[in-house]
């Protein structure tokens, strides 16, 4: 079904000739049947970003009418101000409207404390803003951390190297319905420098944690209501995406290590290993189902 956004984003003629992918160049309709989904876009590959969750929202069976969200107090040093402008709305645009669903996305600022990053008061006023006016958020990575110190006081923790890979996870518990259909164990990327802990996550009696792993730790928590849902890695990762972030920290300089798990043998020359794309079309379809019943 389609997802319907201006012709102006970049993503656009890409989609158009995706072979699942249908887009609409419209209005938002006013169809009970039309999801709004608003997308808060703190990548710096905004761009890419765009298309990798444009993607997997318009490979379901849902219409899906998207508003892309951006920080005022951040100047973006990767995409031209004109474009952020023409496509991207603010909280002051949108702080009047109703949305269906929010994601927020991850940001490569983990290794700040919250308070530290130049938009933090902002993205605050935006989660809050989603309290009374958006009935479920998905947040991704970073935002997962971010949403889970905002709204329970969870700390993050900074990793002695970079989790950088793509790792098996296990389903602990498949009662809520972002989970329907996954299969027991399935595998998922992260890129961070920071991690959350379990024991402080058990502490918050609105919190269940519904999916983790031995070597990447905790991975989806939900709060009890099923309407708030973290992911501390990056499902939305197109199978290129470390590949890149790799090769971009080597030229560099950085130290970085190979992506766990990632290519065939662990050798950068050897194609990716695993393809987790499938449990990430899962995810998203199953959330605009949890949308699609809390609308009615």
């Amino acid at each position: 079904m389609p997802v319907i956004i201006s012709r102006s984003i970049s993503a656009f003629e890409k989609l158009k000739k995706a072979e699942l992918i249908s887009t609409v160049n419209q209005e938002y309709p006013n169809a009970s049947g039309v999801l709004k989904v608003a997308i808060v876009n703190l990548m710096p590959t905004k761009i890419d970003t765009e298309y990798q969750l444009l993607s997997l929202l318009g490979d379901t069976s849902y219409d899906v009418a998207v508003t892309l969200v951006r920080m005022e107090s951040h100047d973006s040093k990767n995409v031209e101000g004109e474009y952020l402008t023409r496509n991207y709305q603010t909280i002051d645009q949108i702080n009047d409207q109703r949305f269906d669903g929010l994601i927020v996305t991850g940001a490569p600022v983990e290794k700040l404390d919250f308070e530290s990053v130049d938009y933090w008061d902002e993205l605050i006023r935006i989660f809050k803003w989603a309290d009374s006016h958006v009935n479920s958020t998905l947040y991704l990575c970073w935002a997962a951390q971010a949403g889970l110190w905002h709204k329970y006081g969870v700390p993050k923790y900074l990793l002695d190297k970079k989790k950088f890979g793509v790792f098996r996870h296990s389903l602990v518990n498949s009662q809520y319905d972002i989970v329907k259909g996954f299969e027991k164990v399935f595998f998922a990327p992260h890129s961070r420098y920071t991690e959350i802990l379990k024991e402080d996550v058990s502490k918050v009696n609105d919190l269940e944690i519904v999916a983790e792993s031995p070597d990447a730790g905790l991975h989806m928590l939900v709060s009890k209501d099923g309407r708030q849902i973290f992911i501390t890695g990056h499902p939305e990762y197109a199978p290129e995406t470390l590949k890149n972030e790799y090769e971009r920290d080597l030229a560099k300089g950085l130290t970085i290590s190979i992506p766990q798990n990632y290519f065939k043998e662990d050798n950068a020359k050897n194609s990716i290993a695993i393809d987790w794309n499938g449990h990430a079309k899962l995810l998203h379809s199953n959330w605009l189902d949890i949308l699609e019943k809390l609308k009615t």
